[in-house]
């Protein structure tokens, strides 16, 4: 690498909230789209695969990765068009997002309040199609624009080209790797119409003697549920919910529930039925396990952890009899939200 600003040999430890100790060949950070285009430049010419890290709170490195590690540290946030009603906001995409959606609840924007506390950067966002309390990502994302890695050229997605599905995108498939997010567009309400039926918000609200919802309550009730239930990743390592709920047809749902008549289920799209994950895991008796340096929180099941020293395959290695024991208990199959390295 030619640039003066990458280092060599760099551990990511401090990159990824699950804590695991990797190695980057090469790495550096950028700040804006120029800066990016022009890593990847030096990259591509010197033919080193890339990865791209925000907030490191949805991966779990397994290995050193042998090739450019780009921080993306892209700021901003700022109104880029009034609708009356509505407004359109763009986030850069290294904007942490909980700082974006207090920033929106702080103008008085509706529409992301119950997805506050979800750790990651703005740019990760749409990648995953983020979701809590009843709301997704889509239900307020406008556009964005990603620069293309092997060419450098910038691109522009919709809504419907992002194609947004639960937990999944456009970009965890046939755009994987082959872009960077550099800014993300979301139209946000004035007057926004709360949703508060889902989880425990509207409990937590009557807890908190909220009689009248603002933006900033709900906002609290979410971070105070999702404190009580999920592990900081400063004191304990983790990625979140390790794996998604997973989506079965009618037919296994109604099999598995004549057995297990308490089975939680929520209707999912395209006549699906939702299966909380944490729950399956918690009744083949993973809640509060510990297994050598890792294992299931005590919490919530759905959370894996690192308990100081664990590696990435140690990790890997748990989620792996996990599922295996949910599909041996209950013949379903649980896929991990977090992205492996």
């Amino acid at each position: 690498m030619s640039t003066e600003i990458v280092e060599r040999n760099i551990s990511l430890k401090k990159f990824n909230t699950f804590g695991i100790e990797a190695k980057a060949s090469f790495f550096a950070e950028f700040s804006s789209r120029d800066e990016f285009t022009t890593q990847i430049a030096d990259a591509n010419i010197n033919n080193l695969p890339i990865l791209i890290l925000g907030g490191g709170s949805n991966i779990l490195f397994t290995r050193d990765f042998d090739g450019l590690v780009l921080k993306n540290n892209i700021p901003g946030i700022q109104v880029v068009e009034d609708r009356g009603e509505s407004v359109i906001v763009s986030s850069g995409s290294g904007v942490v997002w909980h700082d974006f959606v207090n920033w929106c609840i702080d103008q008085g924007y509706g529409g992301v309040e119950n997805l506050s506390l979800i750790p990651g950067c703005t740019g990760a966002a749409p990648i995953q199609n983020i979701g809590a309390y009843g709301v997704e990502l889509k239900d307020t994302f406008h556009s964005l624009e990603a620069v293309e890695i092997s060419s450098g050229n910038l691109v522009t997605f919709t809504r419907n080209e992002c194609e947004f599905g639960y937990r999944n995108s456009i970009f965890k498939n046939e755009c994987k790797g082959k872009l960077i997010i550099t800014s993300v567009q979301f139209e946000l309400q004035k007057n926004p119409e709360f949703r508060l039926s889902y989880g425990a918000i509207e409990q937590e609200l009557k807890r908190m003697g909220v009689e009248k919802p603002t933006l900033r309550a709900v906002s609290d009730a979410v971070c105070n549920i999702r404190r009580s239930k999920l592990p900081d990743p400063k004191v304990i390592g983790n990625a979140g919910s390790f794996f998604k709920n997973p989506e079965v047809a009618k037919d296994v749902f109604e099999l598995v529930q004549g057995e297990y008549p308490k089975l939680p289920h929520y209707p999912a799209a395209h006549g699906l039925v939702k299966i909380p994950a944490g729950w399956l895991i918690e009744q083949c008796g993973w809640k509060g396990k510990k297994v050598g340096n890792t294992g299931s929180h005590k919490d919530q099941a759905l959370v894996l952890v690192n308990y100081g020293n664990a590696t990435g395959n140690e990790i890997y290695a748990l989620a792996l009899d996990i599922k295996k024991s949910v599909k041996e208990k209950f013949g379903i199959e649980i896929t991990p939200e977090v992205n492996l390295v």
